[in-house]
């Protein structure tokens, strides 16, 4: 039984926490609001009232945290993560951040024999419930063998794929790829609608063949019945396309497509959507299109 300071409840580092319960682990939860962590004091893992608390007893520490600000804000300080734990500690931040953050992540805990390793992942809420995650993983390799069975508890796919940063550019890659998807899916929702087709039918059929996705597998139920619960809201794939669109500048890299679905993004959110699921990029398309909204309860709207 390993000892887990996770912080980071949300609707992801919920579900994710609550595997490493069922996997037999002492988990040790802290998050801004205190709900979060006496649902998993009731799961069977135990509560924190500060990071500080959490961390000096534990053998690895998981982060689940919105944003690069927010990682730094756990990590560094006299109440954070480095300042309190325990020499030869692990360090698994699954967050989806800047590379270069994940990289002075890795250098900060080299100076402190912490062991770093940038772990974010793939899969939306229903992966992290479902402990399906896809999770791309830097650092160096003896740090990612140490964490490999703490992330095969919480997801299917689990990779290596380079040195520290490396996992938050992979999926900084998967977001952009993601984005694409849901664009050019909501595009095709809008467009067999305007052509009376059955869209269920049309959906099943494109399943079947190359347009087949993940994203639609997931995302086109949603968007024929226009309900955008929160897998994965837009303000973080907001902020996630953020981080593509810096990167790809600082190498020198186009991204044509993707800087303009990130712009359509911005514009949903601008419009006060940001706390949707992503799939709502549906309701931009169809106001691009001219065409009024439909409601889950009105198709012929």
């Amino acid at each position: 039984m390993t000892t887990i300071a996770f912080i980071g409840l949300g609707i992801m580092g919920a579900p994710m926490a609550a595997h490493l319960v069922d996997a037999g682990h002492d988990v040790v939860g802290v998050n801004r609001s205190r709900a979060a962590v006496d649902e998993l004091v009731a799961h069977g893992g135990r509560g924190a009232d500060s990071v500080a608390e959490a961390v000096r007893q534990a053998d690895v520490v998981i982060t689940m945290v919105p944003d690069s600000p927010d990682v730094e804000g756990v990590a560094y300080g006299e109440d954070g993560i480095y300042s309190n734990v325990k020499p030869g500690t692990l360090h698994i931040d699954c967050s989806s951040i800047r590379p270069d953050v994940a990289r002075r992540l890795a250098e900060a805990g080299d100076e402190r024999d912490v062991k770093v390793v940038d772990a974010p992942v793939s899969g939306g809420q229903a992966g992290a419930v479902e402990a399906k995650l896809s999770i791309m993983v830097g650092g160096a390799e003896a740090d990612v063998e140490l964490a490999r069975p703490l992330l095969e508890a919480m997801g299917s796919t689990v990779v290596h794929v380079g040195p520290a940063g490396s996992g938050q550019t992979v999926k900084a890659a998967n977001q952009l790829i993601v984005a694409g998807h849901l664009a050019l899916l909501a595009e095709a929702v809008v467009f067999l609608e305007a052509h009376q087709v059955d869209t269920e039918a049309a959906i099943e059929v494109l399943g079947g063949g190359l347009a087949g996705s993940t994203v639609l597998a997931r995302k086109a139920a949603g968007m024929l019945a226009r309900t955008f619960e929160p897998g994965f809201r837009v303000d973080l794939h907001h902020k996630d396309l953020g981080i593509v669109t810096s990167a790809a500048r600082e190498a020198g890299v186009a991204i044509p497509l993707g800087a303009h679905v990130a712009q359509l993004l911005g514009s949903l959110r601008a419009q006060g959507h940001g706390e949707l699921d992503h799939s709502a990029l549906l309701l931009l398309i169809e106001q691009l299109s001219g065409r009024a909204p439909r409601t889950n309860d009105s198709k012929d709207a």
